[in-house]
């Protein structure tokens, strides 16, 4: 009998997120492989089946990530191989933030083995809800914060900015928890290239249970440096400037749409006497 692997997202709010068809298929699996964001997540997922396994301690001070990622691939696999049908599960979405799911993902079908995923409420989903932001309004850039410092990137102050796990700020190590004042200084010297110093930004943490607050700590951007930050905590920038027309492409539209409205009205006649 061929394996198979499902990688689902539990959500972000512990049991209320969930979507029906996640829930069926960790039921339903053989091996569920967790990553969890606590202790609390895991113990509820093996209220749904009998052979739950943490992937949490793969995790060590110090440790290459990368290392970590590519043993949870491995042990994940190594079950889908033997023809057992696995779900990997992931808190929020599986493939946000979380490399292990595309990881095992891209090896499965490169084996020839069935793989697929199933999405789930992810924490910029939260974000959007809890801190009142439509996206389609005036746009979001999304960056994970050291790769943000890594690359030159192109930022549009009249967009929302949101920089993932500001916690690790500058860490080229991949081994590490959390960096300290001076590589957090590094970011917002960045960010004082394009921000005011007294701008206002968020420090976002999503509700991990339902009687949990979410975090939105408003404090001016220089103050990032000193801000108690944890893993989870998310980096809001607001705009500090309104959208510049495009006078150019306004123009070409505006021709345009002159253009097929004389079409649609058809020739003018003109009558001969």
């Amino acid at each position: 009998m061929s394996g198979s692997l499902v990688c689902v997202g539990t959500g972000m709010t512990l049991g209320a997120h969930i979507s029906p068809i996640a829930k069926s298929h960790i039921e339903q699996a053989d091996i569920v492989f967790s990553l969890m964001a606590n202790g609390f997540a895991e113990k509820w997922l093996e209220g749904m089946n009998n052979d739950v396994r943490s992937l949490q301690g793969y995790y060590q001070e110090g440790k290459n990530r990368n290392i970590t990622y590519n043993e949870m691939v491995e042990a994940i696999l190594s079950q889908v191989r033997e023809g057992k049908k696995v779900v990997a599960a992931f808190y929020g979405h599986p493939g946000v933030f979380a490399c292990v799911s595309h990881r095992a993902i891209k090896k499965a079908k490169a084996e020839d083995l069935a793989a697929t995923m199933e999405p789930g409420i992810s924490a910029e989903d939260c974000l959007y809800a809890d801190l009142a932001i439509d996206p389609g309004k005036t746009g979001c850039m999304h960056y994970e914060t050291s790769q943000f410092m890594f690359y030159k990137r192109n930022i549009d102050t009249s967009a929302h900015l949101i920089l993932w796990q500001v916690a690790l700020a500058g860490d080229k190590s991949l081994g590490k928890f959390a960096t300290g004042k001076a590589y957090r200084q590094v970011l917002v010297d960045l960010l004082l290239e394009h921000y005011p110093a007294d701008h206002q930004v968020i420090l976002y943490q999503a509700k991990g249970i339902a009687i949990d607050a979410m975090r939105d700590d408003k404090i001016a951007l220089v103050d990032l440096v000193d801000a108690e930050l944890f893993m989870h905590t998310t980096l809001v920038i607001p705009p500090c400037s309104t959208m510049i027309p495009n006078e150019d492409i306004l123009t070409k539209l505006a021709a345009i749409d002159k253009r097929e409205e004389r079409i649609k009205n058809g020739p003018s006649l003109t009558l001969v006497p």
